[in-house]
C-alpha cells in the first residue's frame, strides 16, 4: 500500500514520485479506479491535490508468459476460426494479478496452442487495469465472464477472426442472454442506468458511480417462487458486473451474490449463467446460435425454492442444440 498527502500538484505526478514508478503507470492505476483521494476513487489523472490523503495498492506484475495446462473444457463448437466454450463457475477467463494458472486461457493454450500474439479487444469490464503486455496473457479472448458466472464464451483462433469478433462485440451486434435467480422480483422491461466504479469500494461497480457509462439491460421474469424469481437478462451493453449491478438497483439482487447481495445456503456462487449467444461467423457470415444448458447448482437451487423450470429452457441432463440458426 502506498499512502501519502500532497498539495498543489497533479495526482499522476505525485503518485509517480511517491510510488517510484513511471507517470504512465501511475495514470493506468488512476484510470483503472485503483486510487483513492480522501477516501474516494478519483479516475482523473490531472486532478489537482489539495492536501488529501492518497492511497493505492499497486497490483503485482503480470507474468511475461502463460503456461499451457491440461484442463478439461466443455466445447460447444469449434472450427478453424473460433471456439465456443461452456465455462464452468469458478474459472477465471484470463490470468490476472495473483492468478496465473487454472484460467480458461491456460486451458485453451493446453488444448489448442493458440497464437499468443492474439490480444484482447473490447470486453465486459472496460474499467479494469490494462495489462502491460496483454497479448501474452489473453490470446484469443474477445469478451469475458466473471469468475463465478458460468456459460457461453467465444474465443478467436486467429487474428482476422479476433478482429471481426471484437468489432461485433464493440458494435453490440452480438446477442447475449443470461439466466439468473434473484432475491426479489425485478421490474420487467429495458433498464437504462449508467454504471461506474463505486465511489468508495474500488472492487465494486455502482449505478451512477465514478466515470459512469451508459448501460442497458432487458429483463423478463420467466417464473416466480415468492419471493424469488427466475429472470432472463439480455445485454444491450457490456459494462463490468452489469447484470448484477442492475438487478441490485432493481431491489432484486442475484441469489448467492456476496458482492451485490448476500451469500446463500442454496448455492455457493452468484446464480448467473450466460445461457445463449448469437453471432455471425467471422469468416462466412453465417448466423450461429449457441446454448449452454443451465448447470446443476442453479437447477437444484431453483427447485429447492419451489420453482418450476419453463419447458423451453435447457437444463443439465437435457440435450441442448449447440449450434443452429436464429429462432
Amino acid at each position: 500500500m502506498v499512502r501519502f498527502s500532497a498539495s498543489g500538484v497533479r495526482l499522476d505526478q505525485a503518485l509517480a514520485f511517491e510510488a517510484n514508478t513511471s507517470r504512465a503507470k501511475a495514470q493506468e492505476w488512476i484510470e483503472a479506479g485503483l486510487v483513492t483521494v480522501g477516501g474516494k476513487v478519483v479516475t482523473k489523472a490531472s486532478y489537482k491535490l489539495k492536501g488529501e490523503t492518497v492511497e493505492v495498492e499497486p497490483p503485482p506484475p503480470l507474468p511475461a508468459s502463460v503456461a499451457a495446462e491440461d484442463i478439461p473444457l466443455r466445447v460447444l463448437y469449434e472450427d478453424p476460426d473460433l471456439i465456443v466454450i461452456n465455462k464452468p463457475a469458478g474459472m477465471i477467463t484470463h490470468p490476472a494479478p495473483g492468478v496465473y494458472s487454472g484460467t480458461l486461457v491456460n486451458a485453451l493454450l493446453g488444448r489448442y496452442g493458440l497464437d499468443v500474439s492474439l490480444g484482447e479487444s473490447e470486453e465486459e469490464g472496460e474499467l479494469r487495469l490494462k495489462a502491460p503486455r496483454p497479448e501474452l496473457v489473453r490470446p484469443g479472448i474477445v469478451h469475458r465472464l466473471d469468475k463465478d458466472t458460468s456459460g457461453v464464451i467465444v474465443v478467436a483462433r486467429h487474428e482476422a477472426a479476433h478482429r471481426r469478433l471484437s468489432e461485433a462485440f464493440a458494435g453490440r451486434s452480438i446477442y447475449k442472454r443470461y439466466i439468473a435467480l434473484t432475491v426479489g422480483i425485478p421490474r420487467e422491461g429495458i433498464l437504462s442506468a449508467p454504471i461506474g466504479r463505486h465511489p468508495v469500494d474500488r472492487t465494486r461497480m455502482h449505478v451512477g458511480g465514478v466515470a459512469a457509462r451508459h448501460a442497458q439491460t432487458e429483463f423478463e421474469v420467466l417464473a416466480v417462487a415468492e419471493p424469488h424469481a427466475l429472470v432472463s437478462a439480455i445485454l444491450h451493453t457490456g459494462r463490468t458486473h452489469q447484470i448484477r449491478v442492475h438487478l441490485k438497483h432493481l431491489h432484486a439482487p442475484i441469489l448467492g451474490d456476496e458482492v451485490y447481495g448476500k451469500p446463500s445456503d442454496l448455492i455457493a456462487r452468484q446464480a448467473l449463467h450466460a445461457y445463449e449467444l448469437r453471432l455471425q461467423h467471422p469468416r462466412t457470415g453465417k448466423y450461429l446460435h449457441f446454448v449452454a444448458p443451465i448447470p446443476p447448482d442453479m437447477v437444484r437451487a431453483w427447485e429447492r425454492l419451489g420453482g418450476v423450470w419453463p419447458a423451453d429452457l435447457h437444463t443439465e441432463g437435457l440435450e441442448a442444440d449447440a449450434v443452429g440458426p436464429f429462432r
